[in-house]
């Protein structure tokens, strides 16, 4: 497979030409000459540094340093929505496809910086390096998508009825403008793409922006500042801030100088965001994605290869910290204990070490205090279900020094167990045996959630599926993830119920608009 006509994406990752291999291993070494730097924020276009720091580390290896970075307080959150707020009347009234041709342009450097900003992630998030590589290039897709809404709107402007006025000529126009100051806040597990993402729907909108990421994953997102920074997207239009939720976040949610949010994490910490966003003065647009315990129903009638090779991939693939894991299984009884044993077999083949060795499938979890709730999960599990894999820590030798967990798989857990409705963001899958369809999809929708969903079975069962699958992005026989790898442009991705806010989908074709509010113009003249 040649490079130039490979197109790599979540669901294409698994059989990469070898030179992306080759590039990768380039790009790791020029990293790893270059790691335990500080690394400022970007306020107004100009490096800010605060007093105090905090360490950046491997949670493959905590001993290795990747970086210091800012702890940010609120002076900081001022000075970044100053900027912000007086950077908005210029980019604003810019031409949209002035806007357009920046964001492309940002877009394009990330392409050229792929396997840089690959090995970040893979350091920085314990991801795998095609997952890595993953991040990096559908974050460019995010940003050329938000702009080709964009361009097929025509910049939102659309003429309506004229009014049937004897003696004038009235005109009515629909125009979609942007709020004015954006905060974006990230996760750790795509700091790329869900960093980039809302940021770039933001800005093509005509917003600017404060953005903040994660603490165990600063660099990422300062990578994307510099790529906007060397596409000429101007000082202020972006602003990169890095430091606690609990002061610097907090700062800025509360500030009445921001016009609208937008927030992916734990269902916690968002409706929190929500609860505090909602004092302002006003009601201000709020857009969450807010995880998800998403289920893989398996009917009798499946392909049994296919769903167990999605299966695992959704279950594990960045050893399960995806909103979209595949964290429930549901197998009708005729195929159960077939499906399980192949489930299993795929299980214990899966390498886990260092993400950026190609030979590894899993790397660490993110950090301590995921490190510890897999401990806790586990124990849970080995006391009230059957573990059939995994269900411990690795520690000997090299494993010692980051936070490895072995991909587990549980049976025989009680249906009333709160494991069944816990979004874990660990490396465990609970697996059910199922009487028929019916049973499995009540059980798939008793949750808070509605992120994504699976379903494997006979080409007549798939439209029931859908047509009573409480999620916003479902899937049908798909062996490439039975709940995971979604794309912009393909597989826009958002949920119900507890797992969003908007209704609306990253990467499609209603996400833009979330970043702006209708006006409508209506002009008037005698004739």
């Amino acid at each position: 497979m040649a490079a130039d006509t490979f197109k790599l994406t979540y669901a294409t990752m698994f059989n990469p030409p070898e030179e992306l291999h080759n590039n990768y291993d380039k790009a790791l070494e020029k990293i790893r000459a270059n790691l335990g730097k500080e690394h400022a924020m970007i306020i107004n276009g100009k490096d800010v540094f605060a007093d105090d720091k905090f360490e950046d580390r491997n949670p493959a290896n905590t001993d290795q340093l990747v970086g210091v970075f800012q702890k940010g307080g609120v002076r900081h959150a001022e000075e970044a929505l100053a900027a912000a707020r007086k950077a908005f009347p210029m980019w604003s009234k810019m031409k949209w496809q002035d806007r357009v041709a920046l964001l492309r342009k940002t877009a394009d450097l990330m392409d050229q910086r792929i396997y840089e900003m690959g090995v970040v992630v893979s350091l920085e998030v314990g991801k795998n390096r095609m997952e890595a590589l993953g991040d990096v290039a559908e974050t460019a897709d995010l940003i050329r998508y938000a702009c080709s809404r964009m361009e097929a709107a025509d910049g939102f402007v659309t003429e309506l009825g004229r009014d049937p006025l004897a003696g004038f000529e009235s005109t009515n126009y629909s125009v979609l403008r942007p709020y004015g100051v954006w905060v974006v806040i990230s996760p750790f597990n795509f700091p790329a793409a869900l960093t980039g993402g809302p940021l770039s729907a933001a800005l093509v909108a005509g917003n600017t922006v404060v953005f903040k990421p994660a603490t165990d994953t600063p660099w990422t997102s300062r990578l994307i500042a510099e790529c906007l920074r060397d596409a000429g997207v101007p000082d202020g239009v972006y602003n990169f801030v890095t430091g606690p939720g609990s002061s610097l976040g907090q700062a800025i949610i509360e500030s009445p100088q921001v016009d609208g949010i937008t927030f992916t994490g734990s269902y916690d910490v968002g409706m929190k965001i929500y609860r505090d966003f909602g004092m302002g003065r006003w009601v201000r647009p709020t857009v969450l994605e807010l995880g998800g315990k998403n289920p893989a129903i398996v009917s009798r009638h499946a392909n049994l290869e296919d769903a167990a090779v999605g299966i695992v991939r959704s279950a594990f693939g960045l050893q399960g910290q995806k909103c979209s894991a595949c964290s429930r299984v549901f197998i009708e009884e005729p195929v159960y204990d077939q499906l399980v044993g192949r489930i299993v077999e795929l299980t214990n083949k899966l390498t886990i070490g260092d993400p950026t060795d190609r030979k590894n499938y899993l790397g660490p979890v993110v950090n301590k205090g995921s490190y510890r709730d897999y401990q806790q999960f586990s124990e849970d599990l080995h006391q009230n279900s059957t573990i059939l894999t995994g269900g411990k820590v690795l520690v000997d030798g090299d494993y010692g020094k980051g936070y490895f967990c072995t991909p587990t798989i549980a049976v025989n857990l009680p249906e009333s167990h709160k494991l069944w409705q816990q979004e874990m963001f660990v490396p465990i899958t609970t697996v059910a045996s199922v009487k028929n369809l019916d049973e499995a999809m009540a059980r798939a929708n008793n949750v808070e959630y509605g992120l994504t969903a699976g379903f494997y079975g006979a080409p007549e069962e798939v439209d029931w599926f859908y047509e009573n699958i409480e999620a916003g992005v479902t899937y049908a026989n798909r062996p490439q993830g039975a709940t995971t790898g979604a794309w912009p442009g393909f597989q826009p991705f958002g949920g119900w119920k507890g797992s969003g806010s908007s209704g609306k989908n990253s990467g499609g074709t209603h996400y833009v608009q979330l970043y702006m509010h209708e006006q409508i113009h209506t002009r008037v003249r005698r004739i």
